[in-house]
Formats: structure tokens, C-alpha cells, sequence
């Protein structure tokens, strides 16, 4: 093994992240014979098989998932290398790799624009995913920093809030309880509603709202993206509980009410995450300060019509 090449490590890794001898060569700007004759040197340096084949698709063996452990390893101690010496030099310089769950994808972007234009020697790649898969991913060490809805708590993991995260109730612009006041949760409990799958943050904290008042939720219908269910609510299928921060680009405007409903908005955080014991990058930690001035760069909803003197997207302002 110790006549391996960091070359080896490098395109080893990249088959077992892609799941593929292509990608990892397009990826690497590499041809597959290289590719293949790079696994073929570091496969007899191991002494075992390190990838196995099953139908059409490849597969670690437990020689290739140990390996594949070290050379992430290896990896970023390298990254951490690098960045440290950018940073004694007096520079941001590296990547940082986030993940963040589907619906803070609302607001990720405009936390990262004035991030980049103030460190333009950093990289950045966000993954967007459910919370099941952050929490994965957060649990492999797969990313620097996480931002979900609530702390991981399942995991041993460091977090922190940053930035507030206010539950709404949503309804068609023209539902009966559209303007009304201070609505029992009752009476709310009476409409069909429309919830993201299980595990969702969003539909756990509602859930537990619920069954505080001993109430059932009457569902009607579970969607996998809060863009269906702002299109289902338009549609008149349901109302549904979301976070204000989806209606911050694409709401259908016009076309949705938050309802002012007892116990709402329910007020939560958002929150930034990473393993217990993980050493954090400089662009990490740098970014993890950053976050402080979150509120700054994330402002309220934008409402379309306050020329008009109310926004009919939200409820009036005693009840918010």
C-alpha cells in the first residue's frame, strides 16, 4: 500500500462517490483505460478486490469500504493542509462543501452570494436534500456543515441556531378562514391537509403542536416538495404548514393566505451542524461565523404588494 499513489486514491474515490468507472474518468478528465489500469495497481497493492460487480452496477467490497474511509481521510487533511497555509499567507482559499435540508434551499443562495463576493477564492458545493438524507450524510462525515430545521439530536453532533425559522399555516387566497382572526386550532384540525413525508422537520413540529391539544390531523395527501404543495393549496386540495421562508421567491402570489390560527406562527430555528469531535477547515469556521450576520442577509418575506397598504399573503398584523 505505501507504494500507492495519491493519483490512485484520488480516482478510487471518485468511483466509489459517483458509482462509476465513466463518471469517475469525466470527472477526473481522464480516459476509462487510465481509470481502470489506475484500480487494476491499487487493487494489487491491497492484495483484495476492492470493488465487485453486480448486473450493471459496481459495488464496494468490505476491503473497498475500508479504503474508501481512509483515502476521505486522507483527503481532508490534505484540504485542512491546504486552507491552513492559505490562511498563514493572509488568504480564503479552499472549498466548502454544504448540505442543507429542501427547504432552506429558499434562503441558502442569498446567505452565499455576499459570502462569495467577500471570499472569491473559496469553492462552494451545496447539496440539497431531505432532512433523512442530510442526517446521513451528516452522521458519514460527508460535509463540512449541515443547515437543518432542527438539532440533530439522534446523532452525536455539535449545532447551533442561526437563524429564525416562523411556521405558517397556508391556504387558498379564497378559503373560508382567509382573514379571519385568531382561529382556533380546533377548527383548523377540520381541514384536510397536505404534509410533507414522514420525517420532514416541518411536519414533525406541527405534529407535535397536534397532539399537544390532543387533536388529529386529517391528512389528505403527503407530497414530496413544498413546491407541490403550494400548488396543491392553489388547487384547493388542503392547507398544509410550511415554513415563511418558501414563500420567499416562488409563492404563487395572489393565490396563497397565511391564516392566523392560536399557536401559529409556531417559532423555530434553523441551525448549522457537524459531527461532535470534527476538526473544522478555516473556510468552515470561517463560514460558521459568518452565519452570525445571517439575519441580515435573509430579511422577511418580500410582499409584492405593500404599495397597496396590506399584503394579502399575510394575516393582519395582530396576529402575526
Amino acid at each position: 500500500m505505501r507504494h500507492s499513489t495519491l493519483r490512485q486514491l484520488e480516482v478510487f474515490e471518485a468511483i466509489a462517490r459517483l458509482g462509476s468507472f465513466t463518471r469517475a474518468a469525466e470527472e477526473l478528465f481522464l480516459t476509462q483505460p487510465t481509470v481502470s489500469m489506475q484500480i487494476k495497481k491499487l487493487t494489487e497493492a491491497v492484495g483484495l478486490p476492492l470493488f465487485e460487480q453486480v448486473g450493471k452496477k459496481i459495488y464496494l467490497t468490505d476491503a473497498g469500504r475500508e479504503l474508501h474511509k481512509t483515502s476521505r481521510g486522507v483527503f481532508e487533511h490534505f484540504t485542512r493542509f491546504e486552507m491552513l497555509i492559505a490562511d498563514m499567507k493572509g488568504l480564503k482559499k479552499g472549498a466548502l462543501r454544504l448540505a442543507v435540508v429542501t427547504t432552506a434551499k429558499y434562503f441558502a443562495p442569498r446567505l452565499l452570494g455576499p459570502f462569495c463576493q467577500q471570499y472569491p477564492g473559496i469553492e462552494v458545493s451545496l447539496k440539497v436534500s431531505n432532512r433523512e438524507r442530510i442526517l446521513e450524510r451528516l452522521a458519514d462525515n460527508q460535509d463540512d456543515l449541515c443547515i437543518l430545521g432542527q438539532p440533530p439530536e439522534e446523532l452525536e453532533a455539535e449545532s447551533e441556531p442561526f437563524l429564525e425559522n416562523p411556521l405558517v399555516v397556508l391556504a387558498p387566497a379564497n378559503h373560508p378562514l382567509a382573514g379571519k382572526k385568531k382561529i382556533p386550532l380546533a377548527r383548523l384540525a377540520e381541514e384536510p391537509f397536505l404534509l410533507r413525508e414522514p420525517g420532514s422537520g416541518t411536519r414533525m413540529a406541527m405534529e407535535r403542536l397536534f397532539a399537544t391539544h390532543r387533536l388529529k390531523i386529517k391528512v389528505r395527501m403527503e407530497l414530496g416538495s413544498n413546491e407541490a404543495i403550494k400548488q396543491a393549496i392553489v388547487g384547493g386540495l388542503g392547507v398544509s404548514v410550511l415554513s415563511r421562508h418558501t414563500l420567499a421567491l416562488d409563492a404563487p402570489m395572489g393565490q396563497l393566505a397565511i391564516l392566523d390560527v392560536e399557536g401559529f406562527p409556531i417559532e423555530r430555528h434553523w441551525y448549522v451542524a457537524y459531527p461532535s469531535g470534527k476538526q473544522l477547515s478555516v473556510v468552515a469556521r470561517t463560514f460558521l461565523d459568518y452565519l452570525k450576520q445571517a439575519p441580515k442577509f435573509v430579511s422577511e418575506v418580500p410582499c409584492h404588494h405593500a404599495e397597496q397598504g396590506e399584503c394579502p399573503l399575510l394575516p393582519a398584523k395582530a396576529g402575526r
